[in-house]
């Protein structure tokens, strides 16, 4: 919703077709916001320029394999966290160290494959006020890391340049972390800023 009111052209993509277009109906059509649509995951990601996986960690795998050719050549913004319910506030990172590291291996021989938006509560995002929160942006290839933290920037919220894809283990990580803190708390959607840095 946020990019579709910052003028970027959204396709919404899904295993069934049906559900990724009531997804794209519910994006707002206000006047200066580009509608949406929605489409196979295949089909969304062969149409688009930057692919988001924004997928539960037990899809991750299969939705890696099935979109494959459909994003050669294009950046693949990975914000899957491997949270293995019911402990999903504990720390239970994948052998390969993260997910974005998976999605690397994977893929990253066609795509470029950049790990961000992990720690950033679903609330906020669909929310229409401010975001003060922060985006680490982790990949191999430092033009791709730019180009998100310009994505992050457009719907108002700082990307930080946090390395390279390996350094993805840390921002998943504080998934669980931050989702034990609004527990704890009672609060919805802490998030992390860095400090230190001019805005």
């Amino acid at each position: 919703m946020r990019w579709a009111a910052a003028g970027y052209p959204v396709i919404v993509g899904s295993r069934s077709v049906q559900k990724a277009q009531h997804a794209a109906s519910r994006i707002r059509s206000d006047e200066g916001v580009t509608p949406a649509r929605g489409d196979s995951n295949v089909a969304a990601a062969a149409a688009a320029d930057i692919v988001i996986l924004a997928i539960p960690f037990s899809n991750h795998d299969a939705t890696l394999e099935e979109l494959k050719e459909a994003v050669a050549g294009k950046i693949v913004i990975d914000a899957v966290v491997p949270l293995v319910p019911p402990k999903v506030a504990q720390v239970q990172l994948p052998p390969q160290g993260s997910a974005g590291q998976i999605a690397h291996e994977r893929i990253g021989g066609v795509a470029q494959v950049v790990s961000a938006f992990h720690n950033i509560g679903a609330a906020k995002l669909q929310g229409d006020g401010p975001i003060e929160c922060d985006v680490l942006v982790c990949g191999n290839d430092s033009q791709a890391r730019e180009t998100v933290i310009a994505l992050a920037g457009a719907i108002g919220m700082r990307g930080i340049d946090a390395g390279p894809i390996a350094n993805a283990a840390a921002a998943e990580a504080m998934t669980s972390i931050l989702i034990g803190i609004n527990k704890r708390y009672k609060v919805d959607g802490a998030g992390i800023r860095i400090t230190g840095i001019p805005a």
